[in-house]
């Protein structure tokens, strides 16, 4: 099972980096680990690779998701006491991540993470179909250049429908960013896809 999140890193000098992603979780207790599998070439795994940490944020805001692939990377984030990262300041929860293994690949390496200290900020409200929406348009809003148009076009049509019946403002906002980029992309490459 594939839990969407949102990874926080920092470069060697401090750089804060935000990425969407799907992790896994192995194990329990004192052997847990979250299991990262980023693609090559990237930021999170730069930095993982460097300082050996990360952390995980947990977050309903979707607009995180949706603005990491259009572009907006700047969210209100809170320095760790002695961890050497930094949280989403809004997120639901968060836990302090360390490398603990990795094994190379050319297109996607794994790394396992050891599980360290969690921290719980407020309570999951519960499920939403338009969030679950944008999370997927984000999927594929961050795949443009490799998925053919009509699918993206067919699925983003299908996901408007959650969009319309159940988006609060945050949701609308997202998918908005979502969508522009997406006539962007197609509007500066229309032979893709």
């Amino acid at each position: 099972m594939i839990f969407e999140t949102v990874v926080s890193t920092l470069s060697p000098t401090g750089t804060l980096h935000l990425a969407p992603m799907g992790v896994r979780y192995e194990g329990e207790g004192e052997d847990a680990r979250v299991v990262l599998m980023p693609f090559k070439p990237s930021k999170t795994l730069d930095n993982i690779l460097a300082t050996r940490c990360a952390v995980l944020n947990l977050t309903d805001d979707v607009r995180v998701f949706a603005g990491c692939v259009t572009g907006r990377r700047e969210w209100p984030t809170l320095a760790l006491e002695g961890f050497n990262g930094r949280r989403l300041q809004d997120a639901l929860a968060h836990v302090e991540l360390t490398l603990s293994g990795d094994q190379d690949d050319a297109l996607r390496p794994t790394l396992h993470m050891r599980r360290g200290r969690e921290g719980v900020h407020r309570a999951f409200p519960g499920f939403n179909r338009a969030q679950a929406a944008v999370i997927e348009g984000a999927v594929l809003v961050s795949r443009l250049g490799m998925l053919p148009r009509d699918k993206v076009e067919t699925e983003m049509d299908y996901l408007q429908i959650a969009i319309d019946k159940t988006a609060g403002v945050r949701e609308l906002e997202a998918w908005d960013w979502l969508y522009a980029a997406k006539e962007d992309f197609y509007a500066r490459a229309p032979e893709a896809g």
